[in-house]
């Protein structure tokens, strides 16, 4: 049974190169490089961080961005814009494209809880301009508006619903006009207006001074501190695996978005090139303008040492979204447009990355299933409203944050692990390097044939063995109980952690018979692993009688048979 492309189908392709980085940089460029890089380089001693997070992104991030748009374009030759079918395309294993439901699985999931994110910048936007901070302080407003001060932690809050209905029917309505006038016109405006947004709020409060009402210490403080490499991060463990888990966060490697992007390339477009230069601009964003917003701003008018205080773990969140809103009533009539400018950035940061997170699940259904776009579009935002329904209304239950660590953490790291593997070993290192280079704008360094095969897998596992088995103090302390008392001391953040509750204590409902976070906790795991398992029977449903591994064909001829 022939399984390429139907014969005379149009395939959609982008437009020019130029929407293709952006766009693909789009991805990767999201709410976590203004606010949980600055806060993980606050939290792990500043330049001590920056080493290991730039070795990282060296071994692992530069290595993944390749496999992933290796992987991509070369199913995309057989008309494959998914990941279930591309990975079936990697080897002669029937369970490889179980493999790819990851791909699926993870940007629906991430974009439930992403999209309400998106949601809340745009909510500040219009109140930043409407002036409500000048009048409501943001510790009051923003606990309000995610309704954590109500008693039902099943309660609805109702302004917060309509900016996540507002901003899930924008991204459908991007999604449902195509690859070339949704997705990449939103990377052509959106990337532009960050980097205006983002120039114009560096290079303000960097110029902040002694005589600017409310300063207590220079800007440059904070920035010195992010910016000023320093050696003893090479000696911390939590250190290296906050830096990595950063470049995973950062890069959006493990989803399965930037494979469907590169699905969409012809079979001789550059790749090498391209996806350093995605990466290469992701790395600017965050490290040059990400760490010269938040920081020296929030340093300026608070301290550096209150400012590492209030990112303590690991999270921007408090300094971006209640802090900064405050600090922004310094600068006068300014301050309403910063405001606006800020979340705005952060807007344009939040939905070039949701539409990347849309693009992959629209593409199975039109690939596998021969749905029409709109229609494909549309059953992604539905399946976005109910998965994020739940991420809304059980937000102080604690549902927002199981989304985020075993979709938008764990997830990623798994899938990541898997991949790489796959395309070293079973895809073979020889066939794969020659995938990244046919048709390249930049030659690879040949040691990276090395990197990705032996070093960058390695990378990964110990990403992975240290999120399972994270101890709640040191590494040291925890090796020295551990030969002490034969225990070991799990964080409550670990994934044995999160799967034991640790620390945590009571049942599934309080003494009134409402329902607790335990309960909100356990009932979010069983909606994704169901999700999860639906998606893989699609797979299964999907190609069901359809042999589609490994041929040993071109993408141009016929399979199973004479042309």
């Amino acid at each position: 049974m022939a399984s390429g492309p139907p014969s005379g189908a149009k395939k959609e392709q982008w437009g020019t190169r130029v929407g293709l980085v952006l766009a693909v940089a789009g991805n990767a460029v999201g709410l976590g490089n203004f606010l949980r890089f600055p806060a993980q380089a606050a939290q792990n001693g500043g330049g001590a961080f920056l080493v290991p997070y730039l070795i990282s992104f060296v071994l692992m991030g530069l290595p993944l961005l390749w496999v992933e748009w290796a992987i991509g374009r070369h199913g995309g030759q057989y008309g494959h814009h998914s990941a279930p079918g591309m990975f079936a395309r990697l080897g002669r294993s029937r369970w490889l494209k179980y493999v790819g439901v990851f791909g699926l699985f993870t940007n629906l999931t991430v974009a439930a809880y992403y999209c309400y994110i998106e949601s809340w910048t745009l909510a500040y936007v219009w109140h930043s301009l409407r002036g409500t901070f000048t009048a409501v302080s943001p510790t009051t407003f923003f606990p309000e508006y995610l309704g954590t001060t109500q008693d039902d932690i099943a309660a609805i809050p109702w302004e917060a619903t309509g900016f996540f209905l507002v901003t899930l029917a924008l991204n459908v309505w991007l999604l449902s006009r195509g690859l070339v006038r949704g997705v990449e016109l939103a990377a052509k405006i959106g990337m532009p207006l960050l980097l205006g947004f983002g120039a114009v709020l560096a290079i303000r409060g960097l110029l902040l001074g002694p005589g600017d009402p409310g300063v207590i210490e220079s800007p440059l403080v904070g920035l010195n501190f992010v910016w000023e490499p320093q050696a003893a991060g090479l000696f911390n463990p939590s250190t290296w695996l906050a830096a990595a888990g950063q470049i995973f966060f950062t890069l959006s490697v493990g989803m399965g978005s930037i494979h469907c992007y590169a699905a969409y390339l012809r079979e001789r477009d550059d790749i090498a090139l391209n996806a350093t230069t995605a990466g290469t601009v992701n790395e600017f964003v965050e490290v040059i303008l990400g760490g010269s917003i938040l920081i020296p701003i929030a340093t300026a008018y608070l301290g550096l040492a209150a400012v590492q205080a209030a990112t303590a773990g690991g999270s921007g969140f408090d300094l971006g979204f209640l802090t900064l809103p405050t600090l922004f009533n310094e600068w006068g009539w300014f301050g309403p447009v910063a405001g606006a400018m800020w979340f705005g950035l952060l807007f344009f940061a939040g939905i070039t990355s949701s539409l990347a997170m849309g693009q992959p699940v629209l593409a199975f259904l039109q690939d596998e299933f021969k749905v029409r776009r709109e229609w494909a579009a549309l059953g992604f935002g539905l399946a976005t409203l109910l998965l994020g329904a739940l991420v809304v209304i059980l937000y102080p239950g604690g549902s927002f944050g199981e989304f985020d660590f075993w979709t938008g953490t764990f997830s990623l790291i798994v899938f990541a692990l898997a991949e790489v593997l796959i395309f070293g070993w079973i895809f073979g290192i020889d066939r794969g390097w020659a995938e990244l280079n046919r048709g390249a704008d930049l030659r690879l360094p040949g040691f990276y044939k090395y990197v990705i095969k032996y070093v960058t897998p390695l990378f990964i596992l110990v990403v992975l063995v240290g999120a399972m088995v994270n101890p709640s103090g040191s590494w040291g302390e925890a090796v020295s109980q551990l030969f002490s008392t034969g225990s070991w001391p799990l964080a409550a953040e670990s994934v044995l952690g999160k799967v034991l509750h640790v620390g945590e204590t009571g049942g599934y409902f309080d003494a009134t018979g409402k329902i607790t976070p335990m309960f909100v906790k356990d009932l979010t795991r069983v909606v994704l692993l169901t999700v999860f398992s639906l998606i893989a029977v699609l797979v299964w449903k999907a190609f069901r009688g359809r042999n589609i591994e490994a041929s040993t064909q071109r993408p141009d001829q016929s399979e199973g048979g004479a042309p």
